[in-house]
């Protein structure tokens, strides 16, 4: 299953301010990227978060929020966020930033 087109647009237009972002596609959807690092993305209907492994931890107590597994072990510091969490630009601007903030704090590649 490939994955939602429209999910990408959002996300673009939401970020098309944010400087030095880059897409990749990856894990069969695609990725954006800050220096390198991977801050957040979409797989599906899902959009998915990289973040510290003790706020992924913390995050996935919320409703519509559960562990980036897509190969039956979860990835440590990431998590998937279905549509639910995300109705608005606001509430989708907010996971975003909170992925970009934690890439920003790891070494530029």
């Amino acid at each position: 299953m490939a994955y939602n087109k429209s999910i990408e647009k959002r996300i673009d237009d939401l970020i098309a301010p944010w400087p030095n972002m880059e897409k990749k596609k990856m894990f069969g959807g695609v990725c954006y990227l800050t220096r390198g690092n991977i801050c957040f993305g979409i797989w599906r209907e899902y959009l998915i978060v990289r973040t510290a492994p003790v706020t992924s931890q913390e995050q996935m107590q919320k409703d519509h929020v559960r562990p980036f597994d897509i190969t039956g072990k979860p990835m440590k510091g990431w998590f998937m966020v279905a549509s639910e969490g995300w109705p608005t630009d606001s509430a989708m601007s907010e996971w975003l930033t909170m992925g970009l903030e934690f890439a920003l704090t790891l070494p530029e590649k």
